[in-house]
């Protein structure tokens, strides 16, 4: 059931909708990744990574709030909800206890690359459907591919 009507036919609403479902829980287990490796950091670097690591934290959730009112927009029905996070997020889980700081770089050169390969598919499978919400994932993923370079930089 939905309350909103879409623009879009079904089958495109389909394709956009699975694609919004997936950056939103990339987005939510992103933001979740970086705090936790953000309180357990350590190391002689530990004040520029946990700034940095932060800085992810509010973009992935600025941009999971972007992408979730889009879907609902459309008339998708966003789910970050814990148990659907853990269940479809495709970003490794991170080990608990307290982290190196090269670790956390490492981490998050990671996350990042594996959520930004994801969300390329994404504007792909968008493109035709629904170029609206293929500039919503355009944006974020331009900004989240900026948050990987310097974490590369700072592995260098």
């Amino acid at each position: 059931m939905s309350v909103v009507k879409s623009p879009l036919s079904d089958q495109d609403l389909k394709t956009v909708g699975d694609a919004l479902q997936g950056a939103l829980v990339d987005l939510v287990d992103l933001s979740l990744v970086a705090k936790q490796v953000h309180w357990n950091v350590i190391g002689p670097r530990f004040r520029s990574v946990h700034l940095q690591l932060d800085e992810v934290v509010t973009s992935a959730r600025v941009h999971t709030d972007t992408v979730a009112e889009r879907a609902a927009a459309l008339g998708v029905s966003p789910d970050g909800r814990s148990g659907t996070v853990a269940r479809s997020s495709g970003i490794d889980t991170v080990p608990d206890g307290w982290t190196k700081d090269e670790d956390a770089v490492r981490i998050l050169v990671t996350a990042l690359g594996s959520v930004t390969s994801r969300m390329r598919e994404r504007i792909e499978a968008t493109e035709k459907p629904d170029p609206v919400s293929q500039g919503i994932l355009i944006d974020l993923t331009a900004d989240l591919e900026k948050h990987r370079w310097m974490f590369q930089a700072e592995h260098a």
